[in-house]
Order: C-alpha cells, then sequence, then structure tokens
C-alpha cells in the first residue's frame, strides 16, 4: 500500500507539472500594463488579446495598477518562467531606472523587449539591440489637440463666451507629471489654440484660476483618471459657475477618460446633458465612450489615438521576434524613426460620426 501510495503521489506530481506548464506559465508574449483601469488602455489590451489570437500567439497579461515595483517584479516572475517576449506598458515615464531595469533583466536573459504607449528614451531602445518601443508622436496629439480647440473657438466665439468678457476662460486636466504625452498634449493644446485665436484677431485663452501658476491641475497618482478630472471640476464649479457669471467656458482633458469625469461634474451643474447648455469639452484618445458622449452632443471632440492600430502593430513585431524576423518586418503602414528602433501610429481628429 506504501508503494502504491508513493506511486500516486509522483504521478499527481506530474500532472500537476503538465497543468503548469501548458497554463499561462507557458504563454510566448507576457504583456506588462501599467494599469488596467486607463480607458485607452483596456481597449489597447482587449485589441491586443484579439489580435494575438488571430495570430495563434499564446499569452499572458499582467496588471501592474500604477506601480513601478510590482511591474518590475512582474517581468522577473516572467522571465523565470520562460517569457519569449516581453510587451511592456512602462508605469515610471519619469526617468530611465525602471526601463533601465528591465531590459538589464531581458538582456540576461536574451528575451526581446516590446515598449508600448508609454514612451523610453532613445537610449534605452538603443541600449539593447533586441528592444523596440511603439507608440506615437507624442507632440503631435497635442498639436491636433490645438487645433480642434483654436478653430471651435474662432467659429463659435460668441456661443462660447458666456459671460460676454471677450475671454474664453478655461481648465486644463493633465494626465500625469514627466510623462512626454501630458507634457506635449498640455503645451500645445493651448499654445495651438491661441496661435489661431491671435492670428484671427480674438483674445487668447485665459486659465479660470489666476492663482494657479501651472495652469493645469493634475492626477497626482498619474493614473489620468476620471475621477480625479471629476473632483478638480466638481470643486471648480462651486466657485466658478453661472450663477457667479465667472463659469468655466472651456475644458481641455489630456485623456478622455478625464474628460468623461469632467462631464459627470457638468452634468450635475445642469451642462452638456446633450441639449443646447453645454460647455465645450475635447479629450483624447476617441475611446469608445468619447465616441458616445460626442455622438450624443455631451462632448465636443476628441484626437483619435488608435488602440487597433497600436495591437496590430504590437502582435506583427510579436511575431516578428518569436519567428527571428526583423522586428519591423510587414509594418510599412506606420512611420519608423530614422536613428532609433521606434515605430509610429498616427493620430487622427474626431468630431463625431
Amino acid at each position: 500500500m506504501k508503494k502504491i501510495s508513493i506511486i500516486l503521489t509522483i504521478i499527481t506530481i506530474c500532472l500537476m507539472s503538465v497543468a503548469c506548464s501548458s497554463g499561462k506559465n507557458a504563454s510566448d508574449a507576457h504583456v506588462f500594463y501599467y494599469t488596467y483601469s486607463d480607458t485607452y488602455i483596456s481597449n489597447v489590451r482587449s485589441s491586443l488579446g484579439k489580435a494575438f489570437d488571430k495570430a495563434e500567439i499564446s499569452y499572458h497579461d499582467y496588471d501592474s495598477n500604477g506601480n513601478q515595483t510590482t511591474q518590475t517584479e512582474q517581468v522577473q516572475t516572467a522571465i523565470t518562467q520562460g517569457a519569449k517576449v516581453l510587451a511592456v506598458n512602462i508605469v515610471n515615464t519619469g526617468s530611465d531606472d525602471a526601463a533601465q531595469g528591465i531590459i538589464s533583466q531581458a538582456k540576461n536573459a536574451n528575451v526581446p523587449v516590446i515598449f508600448f504607449n508609454r514612451e523610453v528614451s532613445d537610449d534605452i531602445v538603443n541600449s539593447y539591440d533586441k528592444c523596440v518601443f511603439i507608440g506615437t508622436d507624442a507632440e503631435e496629439a497635442g498639436h491636433l489637440q490645438g487645433e480642434m480647440i483654436g478653430q471651435y473657438v474662432i467659429d463659435n466665439f460668441d456661443k462660447v463666451d458666456l459671460n460676454k468678457d471677450g475671454k474664453i476662460s478655461y481648465i486644463l486636466f493633465k494626465g500625469e507629471e514627466g510623462n512626454n504625452e501630458a507634457i506635449y498634449r498640455t503645451k500645445y493644446s493651448v499654445e495651438d489654440a491661441n496661435k489661431l485665436l491671435k492670428d484671427s484677431g480674438l483674445g487668447e485663452l485665459v486659465f479660470y484660476d489666476k492663482t494657479n501658476p501651472n495652469k493645469y491641475l493634475v492626477d497626482k497618482n498619474g493614473q489620468w483618471s476620471a475621477a480625479a478630472a471629476n473632483e478638480y471640476m466638481t470643486t471648480a464649479l462651486t466657485s466658478y459657475n453661472e450663477a457667479n457669471n465667472n463659469m468655466i467656458e472651456l475644458v481641455i482633458c489630456n485623456n478622455d477618460g478625464m474628460a468623461e469625469g469632467a462631464i459627470t461634474a457638468l452634468n450635475s451643474a445642469g451642462f452638456n446633458t446633450g441639449g443646447e447648455k453645454a460647455i465645450p469639452v475635447f479629450g483624447v484618445d476617441a475611446t469608445d465612450a468619447a465616441k458616445e458622449l460626442i455622438n450624443n452632443g455631451k462632448m465636443t471632440g476628441t484626437v483619435k489615438q488608435d488602440a487597433d492600430g497600436m495591437a496590430n502593430a504590437i502582435s506583427i513585431v510579436t511575431s516578428n521576434a518569436l519567428s527571428g524576423k526583423d522586428f519591423f518586418d510587414g509594418t510599412d503602414m506606420y512611420h519608423k524613426d530614422d536613428s532609433v528602433a521606434k515605430l509610429r501610429i498616427p493620430y487622427s481628429k474626431y468630431f463625431g460620426e
């Protein structure tokens, strides 16, 4: 009986080992998202899952939940478990330290790394011949949003200027400090709009709060969240409102999630419910939720960040890495930087369908 018990135990262990090796640990691609809660990232994740399934690439997703230490540990675990490709939506973009730590681990294991969406420096990409970045041109979204805002205000100045003082009062929600996408969207959304307004003989945009030298409100958790924008907007509307004749007249958001949060606060104040009483709100990403808001007259416009295009590019590069091809084989539909292995997915304006 004792021998039979030992044999059964051995068989059980073997079966468990087989089960583990055929599960998530056997995945070819391990994908690390800075947080599942970001609406755009959620869209990328959904699209990438479909693209991987179509390409017959096994994969496992990780939620770093905005914590770089968590992500770095997840990467280490994935490498230990035999990951063949790492796709990393880096948490910390403020310095090269986090990305360099991941590169060092990947180099030691000879595992290719695809950083995506949240940009890493050229130095990081150039430090490892099996490293690429897939993302957008960070400045492009800011320029496009600025053009959209400027032209809209020009075309609708009298309607937007609620208190008829000849100036448009705006509030701006920034997603994260130290992130290039947030920096350029914050900078050019206002600068480019003001240039168009000035060229048309109109006054420049004026930040609603004269005591704020930054001229923006930032998500202090760095998660570009609807909750952060909603809280800021709700607080601002207690002092800057229709009754006080100093209503905020324009809302600029670094992403659509923050735009959603701002709109919810405006709804509570009786604005942007789908009728004539509305404050123009602009975002970035063209998420499904934002498209619905725009098409229902509750949001003005957004800059489309192509989640499907991002996912498609990641899937192609992952497939190439797994098969030993040139990483960028079959990606001619996207723009490649000249001096570094970075692939750019284009933005576009979206005003509704």
